[in-house]
């Protein structure tokens, strides 16, 4: 993995991870307190969680999988 974002969309990525993974504790968290009683939703929570984890990745290593790809970001 050949680094293939700068500074600016690491730093992008960062925040963003920070905030989708968040989002995601959010659900995980009410449902493991009873008040949410809906499969879907933690499978949704978790989905966000790991997404999350994953950019935060993309930032640490300085590689996004988009990019990679072929697709051009602005960022």
């Amino acid at each position: 993995m050949r680094c293939n974002i700068d500074a600016r969309g690491k730093a992008v990525r960062l925040r963003v991870g920070i905030a989708v993974g968040l989002v995601g504790l959010i659900p995980l968290l009410l449902w493991s307190l009873g008040v949410l009683r809906l499969e879907w939703v933690v499978a949704v929570a978790m989905a966000l969680v790991i997404g999350g984890g994953f950019m935060i990745f993309e930032d640490w290593a300085g590689w996004c999988v988009v990019r990679a790809l072929g697709i051009r970001t602005r960022v």
